[in-house]
């Protein structure tokens, strides 16, 4: 089995199930090599591989349509520790834990991890495309700075409430139904036992997905772009969080009645409610034993 299109399966059933997708959804190859960023041809086996293990069905001359992911999801995400995934896991978990220096080879992390170069480095690409770490121009890795302290923590949270809660407030703001439709429907997943299902990486997925879809919605590019920077930085710390299920449900809801107060008209109200959420969880996760 090819482990990039082993890859790409992975990645493409965690957005089927983060996206909380309904039997008979159609998947095109075009809309997933947006989200991919990758050529069409790989993923094009990726979809076949799914086929074969009946999470899609090919429709000739239509294309790929997603059956029971449900009972079938736990043979595609790998929970192997030497997985990609589970490799992208503990190089997280190192990092913010400081096992791991600020610069780093390849042959260090093929020794610690057990992984093929290959893998290493499409593990490494993905970190690269989300941030936090960059590749030097001789050799090795160099991680990025991040939030890896409580006194960062924090001020992550303190500037959130200013862009994020201004960004409700823009006089840009557009109510998008169809939007708010669609991050309703996968926090109420969530809280109807997607908690249970889905992965830490998953998790966090669902979370900064709702508040970058609201920050699209203030009309400014640089406020959702620095919302999008924001959830980067604070990835690695958040995953931890995901391991806290009291503290999943409760921001899961909180994020419902946010979309409670949008639906109902009152952005004031919603604004206020994103004030008071993000203050929550700033006291809520801002703890030492975090680092």
């Amino acid at each position: 089995m090819n482990e990039l299109h082993r890859n790409l399966a992975d990645r493409i059933v965690r957005h089927i199930r983060t996206s909380d997708m309904a039997e008979g959804q159609h998947l095109t190859e075009a809309s997933l090599q947006d989200l991919l960023g990758i050529s069409r041809q790989p993923i094009r086996s990726a979809l076949a591989m799914l086929a074969e293990q009946g999470i899609l069905e090919r429709v000739p001359n239509k294309g790929y349509f997603l059956r029971n992911l449900v009972t079938r999801a736990d043979s595609v995400v790998p929970s192997d520790e030497t997985s990609e995934e589970g490799v992208y896991l503990r190089i997280a978990d190192d990092r913010l834990s400081r096992l791991l220096p600020d610069r780093v080879s390849e042959n260090d992390l093929m020794r610690r991890y057990g992984v093929s170069r290959p893998g290493l480095r499409r593990t490494l690409t993905r970190i690269s495309a989300e941030g936090w770490i960059e590749r030097n121009e001789g050799r090795g890795w160099t991680f990025a700075a991040l939030i890896d302290s409580v006194d960062a923590y924090r001020e992550c949270y303190e500037l959130r409430q200013v862009i994020e809660v201004h960004g409700l407030r823009c006089p840009g703001f557009r109510l998008d139904r169809t939007v708010l439709a669609d991050l309703r429907r996968r926090q109420e997943m969530v809280a109807e036992g997607g908690w249970q299902r889905l992965s830490q990486m998953e998790l966090f997925e669902t979370n900064s997905e709702f508040h970058e879809g609201l920050a699209a919605l203030s009309g400014n590019r640089f406020l959702q772009n620095t919302v999008q920077k924001l959830n980067h930085l604070r990835r690695l710390v958040e995953y931890r969080q995901t391991l806290n299920i009291t503290q999943v449900l409760g921001q899961n809801a909180e994020h419902l009645g946010i979309l409670d107060a949008l639906d109902a008209g009152d952005t004031a109200r919603a604004a206020d409610l994103m004030f008071e959420h993000l203050g929550r969880a700033k006291d809520r996760k801002a703890r030492a034993e975090m680092f």
